[in-house]
This record gives structure tokens, C-alpha cells and sequence, in this order.
């Protein structure tokens, strides 16, 4: 996500770096009203939110948004850090950071998903990078579970909820001719559009013919009945049975 060097403008191989001192220093000015000092802040700390957007790198996220909204929760961070508290400023502004991009991907998802689900789907992908560090592999499902202590089905349902959705149109393949589509690989070959239209001419068919035919046709191709069952059902002989039958079926043919 990150192999351009510019994001939103800045070039991101010369962000500057200010020490420790120089950050509580201009801490000290900033909450006195110095704007240049807020200013300083933000540019020396934006290496936090470089950090930070790697960290969601591989998700189909667009670089450069992540970065402003980052941006944006560093802006939060130094605004509401308290000087007085003895933590350094990485220590309470990364969460911050996360927190914006978190509730950015939220709330701009294709697909809705509750805050409950999308945290559980990011433990479960930090679990499975751990995992992956630790065993050189990927993990199992079980393990992320035993990993996080959740259900089995926690892990299967949080890692659907934040995958993007795919257009039925999306090539999936091509070897130089008509690439191939998702529609391809899932369409239903049985309920096509030229079933509809067979199945509605053969309703309104249907409907023209007499009741006792339709309760032949019924008793014969819907139960599976035999001629002589069905005239033992209905008290005519077999012979007419299969008369009104053989009429039923031609009057539909002709319909359709």
C-alpha cells in the first residue's frame, strides 16, 4: 500500500523526526496558544501515522485517505494530550491514530457492520499476524480462536463481515480472449430468465385447464402416481384418465 514515497502530498522519505526534549518543549508552547509549535508537533509526529497505516496495509484501503484520516487523529492526540502525565506522547497518540481509522473504515464500508463485529474482525487479524510471526505459517481458525479466547464461529463471522464486497463483473481471469467474470463462476444455470418466462407461460397454461385436469396432472407428475392409482383416487376409469390427461398436456403445449 505504502510502495509510493508522496502520500497526500508529503513526501514521506524526509518527514521529519524532533527528539523528546524538543516534543515537550513545544508541547509546553502549544498549549500556550503557539500555533507554529501545534504546527511543529503534527509535521515532527507524522511518522506515527505512516506507522500506523502500514498496519492496515493489504485491505484494498486507498493510501492516501488512510493517511489524512490518521492525520486527523493525530491532530485529536495533540489537542488532548495532558503534558502533566508522565507517558510519552507515541504511547497515547498511536491509539488515537488507530481509533480515527478504525471508526473511518466503519463508517465508510460498502457494507455495514457493528463496531463489536469490525473490533473482534481486527483482534482476529492482529492474532493471526502474531501467528503468523511466531509459527512461520498461517494459522488455523482454531488456533486464532484458542489465541483470542472466542468462539470458533467468532472468528469465521468477524473476518466476513470486513471483506470487501466483489462485483458479479469483476474479471477473475483472462488468457487474452473474453475474460472471465465472477458471474461466471456462480451464476445459476437452472433459474435463468428464460425459466421465468417458461414458468409463468406454463402457470397461466395451467390456469385454463379444467380443476379436474389440473388434479390429474397434479396427482400424476406431483405425487407420482400411477393411472390406475388415480382413478381409484377419483372414481373414473383408467382409460379416462389418461384421456384427460393426454388432453391436459396437449392443451398446454399449445399454450406455451
Amino acid at each position: 500500500m505504502l510502495e509510493k514515497v508522496e502520500l497526500c502530498g508529503v513526501n514521506t522519505a524526509k518527514l521529519p523526526v524532533i527528539s523528546s526534549e524538543e516534543t515537550d518543549e513545544l508541547f509546553l508552547r502549544a498549549k500556550s496558544g503557539d500555533k507554529a509549535a501545534r504546527e511543529r508537533l503534527v509535521e515532527g509526529n507524522l511518522r506515527l501515522v505512516l506507522s500506523v497505516i502500514q498496519r492496515f496495509a493489504g485491505r484494498g484501503e486507498n493510501a492516501d485517505d488512510l493517511f489524512q484520516v490518521g492525520c486527523v487523529g493525530l491532530i485529536k492526540a495533540i489537542d488532548n494530550f495532558d503534558v502533566s502525565q508522565n507517558v510519552r506522547f507515541s504511547t497515547y497518540g498511536v491509539p488515537m491514530i488507530i481509533g480515527e481509522i478504525r471508526r473511518y473504515l466503519r463508517d465508510n464500508s460498502a457494507i455495514r457492520v457493528s463496531r463489536s463485529m469490525r473490533d473482534t474482525a481486527y483482534r482476529v487479524l492482529q492474532a493471526r499476524e502474531k501467528l503468523q510471526r511466531e509459527q512461520q505459517r498461517d494459522p488455523t481458525v482454531e488456533q486464532i480462536a484458542r489465541e483470542l479466547d472466542i468462539p470458533r464461529e467468532d472468528v469465521v463471522m468477524a473476518m466476513d463481515a470486513v471483506v470487501d464486497p466483489v462485483s458479479l463483473f469483476d474479471p477473475i481471469y483472462s488468457d487474452g480472449g473474453d475474460a472471465v467474470t465472477v458471474m461466471d463462476q456462480v451464476r445459476d444455470t437452472k433459474n435463468t430468465d428464460e425459466d421465468w418466462l417458461e414458468r409463468i407461460a406454463l402457470k397461466e397454461a395451467m390456469a385454463k385447464l379444467t380443476p379436474r385436469e389440473r388434479h390429474i396432472l397434479a396427482l400424476r407428475f406431483s405425487d407420482g402416481k400411477t393411472q390406475m392409482e388415480v382413478s381409484s383416487e377419483i372414481g373414473i376409469s383408467q382409460a379416462q384418465v389418461s384421456r384427460l390427461e393426454k388432453n391436459a398436456i396437449k392443451a398446454i403445449k399449445r399454450q406455451i
